[in-house]
């Protein structure tokens, strides 16, 4: 069962949909994930909808919501900042906990690519969340731009931008655009993959958000509440040693898996069964469906 509702974060109304498994029995609180989407992108026709279809099979609820400046969510259309999605993802766990088919005490979160930085940062500050799967998230902001953009003169070019984009608001007062492309890279062959709602021209100050958003630095916090940091091991968008550094400055209970053979969507069509059976089984150890 799905649901189209919406609940509010910071004054603003935000989009979402609701997955209740159809073997939910009457009055009986389920666990739940809250599902976060990538980059300037939507929970509908997205890597976020088929994490939270696949929670629904599992015999979670889920909730998939558009971040607000995304999608259908209010605000100001592009002008995405890390922090305020952090928000978005502590106000959804608010309005999820008072939903009559969840144990508010048992609400994770999942999050793919831009999401899973925001998931971990969001569980690292609020310990209301019970457990994180990141999905080929990052920790570092600074790092992951520079292993995205990786020649000296791809860097001189990111870093140009960003300085450009700040001259401009200073002089302007307005915000400086480029194409989202420009910020985080994405080769041809993946981009089918981008939700066909997803947002392709982004203010600088989104990248500037970015760049100085260090979910590293609260990952520790999140024990003894589980992690797993699931990542593709030749990773052509989000570097893979991001989620290895965030593993290596985690406290336990957390798991690292790498998979080979596919790029940053592991939950794309050709790889769904066997990603779904490492996640399946993470979940069936350390956070089960009764």
């Amino acid at each position: 069962m799905q649901e189209k509702l919406t609940f509010l974060s910071d004054g603003l109304k935000i989009s979402a949909v609701l997955h209740v498994p159809d073997s939910r029995k009457p009055g009986q609180k389920l666990p739940a994930f809250i599902v976060l989407h990538g980059f300037v992108g939507s929970k509908d026709e997205s890597h976020a909808e088929i994490q939270a279809q696949m929670m629904e099979e599992f015999g979670y609820v889920a909730l998939r919501f558009d971040f607000r400046c995304c999608g259908e969510s209010e605000g100001e259309r592009a002008q995405v900042r890390c922090f305020d999605q952090v928000a978005d993802a502590k106000n959804a766990m608010t309005f999820l906990a008072q939903r009559e088919e969840v144990d508010p005490a048992r609400i994770g979160v999942v999050g793919h690519s831009f999401g899973a930085a925001v998931a971990v940062y969001a569980a690292g500050v609020d310990q209301r969340f019970a457990c994180v799967i990141s999905s080929c998230g990052w920790g570092d902001g600074e790092r992951k731009f520079r292993g995205q953009h990786p020649t000296p003169e791809a860097w001189a070019r990111f870093t140009g931008l960003l300085e450009e984009g700040r001259r401009h608001k200073q002089e302007t007062g307005q915000s400086k655009w480029i194409s989202r492309f420009d910020a985080v890279p994405i080769p041809e062959a993946l981009r089918k993959n981008l939700s066909p709602k997803a947002i392709l021209e982004i203010p600088v100050e989104t990248a500037l958000s970015m760049y100085n958003f260090r979910a590293e630095d609260v990952v520790a916090d999140i024990a003894p509440r589980p992690i797993l940091f699931f990542h593709t091991a030749n990773d052509g968008i989000t570097p893979t040693e991001q989620s290895i550094r965030l593993f290596e400055k985690a406290a336990q209970p957390a798991e690292l898996m790498l998979v080979t053979g596919t790029s940053h969507f592991p939950l794309s069509r050709d790889d769904a069964p066997r990603t779904k059976a490492l996640i399946k089984g993470w979940l069936d150890k350390f956070f089960p469906v009764p």
